[in-house]
Order: C-alpha cells, then structure tokens, then sequence
C-alpha cells in the first residue's frame, strides 16, 4: 500500500518537496518501471499503481504454475499473477508489462512454453529468464543449471514464436536486467508518439 500511495502522490502532484518528481524524471527521457507484488489480488490497487503515469509495471510470476506452491508465497498463485498482469492493460494499454521466470527448479520445456502462451494470452510484452540459484539451506535445491545455449534457445522462442516484444535470456539475468533498458526506452517512446498521433 506504501507503493501505491507514493506513486500516487507522484503521479498527481501532492509529494513533500518532489511535487512533479515523476514528470519530471519522464521530461529527462528515464523511465519509470515499478516492480510489484500482486496487492493479494486487490485489483484496485493495481489499476492505481498502473495508472500512476509508470511506463513499465512489472510483476513477477517467478515459475511455471506446477511448481507455484513450493517456490512462491503461499499468499501468491499463479493464475492470481496472470490476472494482475492481464488487468494492468485492462486498464492502461499504453502501459508495457514485464514478468521473470527463473529456471532450474525442475520446470519442463513444455510448461515453461505453456507459461509463455499463457503470459501472451494476458498481452505481457517483455519476459526474462534467469538461473534460480538456492539462497540459502532452507530454500529448495537447484534441479539443474541451465546452459547458456539453452537460454539463447528461450529467447529466441519467446521472441520469434510467442512474440513477446522483448526477451532478455541468460544464467545472470534477474527481472532488473538492464541490458533491455534502450529497447524498453525506444518502446515507451514508440507507444508515446503512437498515442500523440
């Protein structure tokens, strides 16, 4: 709720000292990306953060929807994460959604694929993937280390088979991968003359 109050009082205005502190981040050509949980299925909380003047709203799904109990908070599901990401263009198309799926918890190919269609289905644009590495002894094992051959295969996939607009792929991506950033910046900007036309 913190979040959604801060980008609230960003996004009209009414901060401290930072009154058009997002505007003006916009003005300079940085873009704004807000990485979220998912408010526990509370859809006006999303629809307040992804109407908040944000350009990109990412929300992870973390792994494929077998494995959601065992790796993910048990407050969070799978289809509870596709709704949030489907609703954020629901209610701002002009928006970009992003998601992380990490490999290597035992996921198949074809429910990392299934993943992948069910992500489009709910109009995602930008998926990475990246190496779950065990934090500590109480977190589960890793079942495999992916090669990066391997990752190259899955962009490549999510790109040119399931026309994700962007995929960043690798054993060290995380969901703040910064290597996508130009592209994210020349997307917002496409969208923004789009709108302006």
């Amino acid at each position: 709720r913190r979040v959604v109050q801060r980008l609230k009082e960003l996004s009209s205005g009414s901060g401290d000292d930072d009154d058009d502190e997002l505007n003006n981040k916009k003005k300079k050509g940085i873009i704004v990306e807000a990485l979220t949980p998912d408010f526990c299925g509370e859809l006006d909380l999303v629809t307040q953060v992804a109407t908040s003047g944000l350009d990109v709203y990412a929300h992870n799904i973390e792994t494929v929807e077998r494995l959601t109990p065992r790796v993910r908070d048990r407050r969070a599901g799978y289809q509870q994460s596709l709704t949030v990401l489907g609703h954020v263009k629901l209610v701002n198309p002009n928006v970009l959604t992003k998601t992380s799926i990490m490999l290597g918890l035992g996921e198949t190919d074809e429910e990392i694929r299934t993943t992948m269609q069910e992500l489009r289905d709910h109009d995602v644009d930008v998926v990475t993937f990246g190496q779950y590495l065990q934090p500590s002894r109480r977190h589960l094992p890793v079942k495999e280390y992916v090669t990066p051959e391997k990752f190259e295969e899955w962009r490549i996939e999510a790109e040119e088979q399931f026309g994700f607009k962007y995929c960043a792929s690798g054993p060290l991506v995380r969901s703040s991968y910064k290597a996508g950033e130009f592209f994210l910046k020349n997307m917002v900007r496409e969208k923004k003359r789009e709108r302006e036309a």
